[in-house]
């Protein structure tokens, strides 16, 4: 007989069967809504350093007239050619009688521009090392050696008073100073701190017993500064102002990084080619016995302003454009200053000194003479 079949347990009451369910998703987390993210904000372009100089030095050229004029009075003329030899890198002779402020002129522009200033009085017993400096024994215990002592030089404007009363032989120790920035002493070069100015004065009263100046070192400063008497009430002022209360402080504007700035500065400016022809032919014409020179220069000059005479008009020209706010050198920049560039770089012949001659009145009739560019 076939095996009775066992049905399946069925479950109780309390059983349950087990369910398939589908796994549940875990709720949703409460994020809150990313905000949008900004675009990348690109900066600003950096100005160049040639705007920022150029901003700094137009806005310092008011102040620097206002700061001058707390304890220089009148002297306009003088004053902004000092200061465009200064910015052009150039040095300058001043001439000039006694009591009329040279050195508080050239102290004064030197705290402006918060440079070292040192002055050297000329005198006939003047010795070159007593300007560049130099070398003494020094000993250390066992060991000596030679140490070599900075003289007057090493400053950033040095004031050369009355220059034309030593001998040669210490006039020429500025030379190299001037045109190298360096002095040589026992055979060692020792370089001249930039920037470095020589503003040199001289009376032209009391010439006798003095050391005039040669041709050579004269080329060398960039102007010559001639200062007159002040008018009347300019010096009504100045007698009032300096037998009551003390001086001024002037503040200063400017570094010596900033003039450094200012002489890359004004190299930039740009000139027409029409100009520096026009300076090279107003030096030309000064020189006699040359093609094409005025028939009233062969009478009246020995010899005549050489290829730095162009230079510094071109350079000077530049630099005055730019203290007058403007980025191009014209005309009238090149004129004005053709008087302070050719005064000490004309000299004349007995016959003109004779007659009375004046270079002053020689360049003004050199400015008529020689034609004037018409496109500039």
């Amino acid at each position: 007989m076939p095996e009775p079949i066992t049905p399946p347990l069925l479950p109780t009451d309390g059983d349950s069967l087990p369910v398939a369910t589908a796994p549940v998703p875990p709720p949703p987390l409460l994020v809150p809504p990313a905000s949008p993210v900004p675009p990348p904000v690109s900066p600003a372009p950096a100005r160049p350093p040639e705007q920022a100089t150029y901003e700094k030095l137009i806005s310092g050229r008011a102040r620097l007239e206002t700061e001058l004029a707390k304890v220089i009075v009148g002297q306009r003329e003088v004053i902004d050619q000092i200061l465009i030899a200064l910015f052009a890198g150039g040095h300058c002779l001043i001439t000039g009688a006694p009591g009329l402020a040279k050195t508080l002129l050239v102290k004064s522009i030197a705290q402006v521009f918060h440079l070292r200033f040192q002055r050297i009085q000329f005198t006939p017993d003047l010795m070159p090392a007593d300007i560049t400096g130099t070398e003494i024994l020094q000993t250390d215990g066992a060991t000596r050696r030679m140490e070599f002592v900075p003289g007057p030089i090493f400053a950033n404007i040095l004031l050369a008073d009355e220059i034309n009363r030593t001998p040669p032989k210490t006039q020429a120790a500025l030379l190299e100073a001037m045109q190298e920035h360096q002095v040589t002493a026992s055979g060692h070069r020792h370089t001249l701190e930039e920037p470095f100015f020589v503003l040199a004065t001289q009376n032209p009263i009391e010439m006798e017993g003095t050391y005039p100046l040669p041709e050579a070192q004269l080329d060398r400063f960039m102007f010559n500064v001639v200062m007159d008497y002040l008018p009347e009430d300019d010096e009504v002022q100045v007698v009032a102002r300096t037998t009551g209360r003390g001086p001024a402080t002037i503040e200063p504007l400017f570094t010596g990084a900033d003039v450094v700035a200012f002489h890359e500065l004004v190299r930039q400016v740009p000139v027409a080619e029409e100009l520096v022809r026009y300076a090279v032919r107003l030096a030309a014409a000064s020189r006699p016995r040359q093609v094409g020179t005025p028939e009233f220069v062969n009478e009246s000059v020995t010899w005549g302003a050489g290829t730095r005479a162009a230079q510094y008009l071109v350079l000077g020209g530049k630099a005055r454009a730019l203290l007058q706010g403007r980025a191009h050198v014209t005309l009238e920049d090149i004129r004005t200053l053709a008087l302070p560039t050719f005064r000490h770089r004309l000299l004349l012949n007995y016959r003109a000194e004779a007659e009375g001659v004046r270079v002053e009145t020689l360049v003004r009739r050199l400015l008529e003479s020689v034609p004037a560019p018409t496109t500039a």
